[in-house]
């Protein structure tokens, strides 16, 4: 009779080692890719969209490389302090990445990074959670904008709504969201149906590394003690 798979033994140790090795491999990146660019920079970044990332990295995919994923990973990469950085004063920038950051190794000159970060934003449909940005008010009446199917799925949402001669109406007024306040997700549903976008996808630089300059964009984190060079 076969045995079940259900009775084989699962080695944990192969499955460590295979998350030791992921980790080894992006340090071994890291490293090289401070060898082949000219320059690194600390990114910061807010309403983090994938998609939309991924798009801007294609874009520049010629002449940089991205890193995203734990600090932790990138800081041992660089070297957490000047005894262990693997170049001089590469440290600076492994005590900045903290939180949302992401590291850009590139050729490209220091000029046209400032701009294309700069420049960059993307809107996209805010986030259950997110902090609405203004105050969206329907008024009472008919709600052409929608078709009769979605009555049902309006009033689960907590509109007041109902069906009028096959129009959806709103019977009185009623407040998505209010500015400044968390979105509930009926909130964040019903701005999505209306095509309101209330994310701003930014990039901002923190620090700018090069074997003979060390650059801060903006003021380090208190604890950090990086100063410019």
């Amino acid at each position: 009779m076969p045995k079940s798979k259900r009775d084989r033994p699962v080695t944990l140790s192969k499955t460590k080692k295979k998350g030791k090795e992921h980790k080894e491999a992006i340090v071994s990146s890291i490293r090289k890719a401070v060898e082949d660019y000219s320059s690194i920079y600390v990114f910061s970044f807010e309403n983090m969209r994938n998609l939309k990332f991924k798009e801007f990295r294609e874009q520049l995919k010629s002449t940089s490389r991205f890193f995203l994923g734990s600090n932790k990973v990138m800081q041992v990469a660089l070297g957490r302090s000047a005894a262990d950085e693997i170049t001089p004063n590469v440290h600076k920038v492994s005590k900045l990445l903290r939180g949302d950051a992401g590291l850009l190794c590139t050729n490209m000159p220091k000029e046209e990074v400032e701009r294309i970060f700069n420049e960059y934003e993307d809107y996209d449909f805010a986030r259950t959670g997110s902090v609405a940005t203004e105050k969206v008010e329907l008024k009472e009446g008919p709600l052409e904008q929608f078709t009769h199917e979605m009555e049902p799925f309006l009033r689960k949402q907590g509109m007041p709504v109902r069906l009028n001669k096959g129009t959806v109406e709103l019977v009185s007024d009623y407040v998505v969201c209010e500015e400044g306040k968390p979105l509930s997700p009926e909130a964040s549903r019903i701005l999505r149906l209306l095509g309101t976008k209330m994310a701003t996808f930014r990039l901002h630089l923190i620090c700018r590394w090069t074997p003979d300059e060390f650059e801060l964009y903006v003021k380090g984190p208190e604890d950090s003690d990086v100063e410019s060079s």
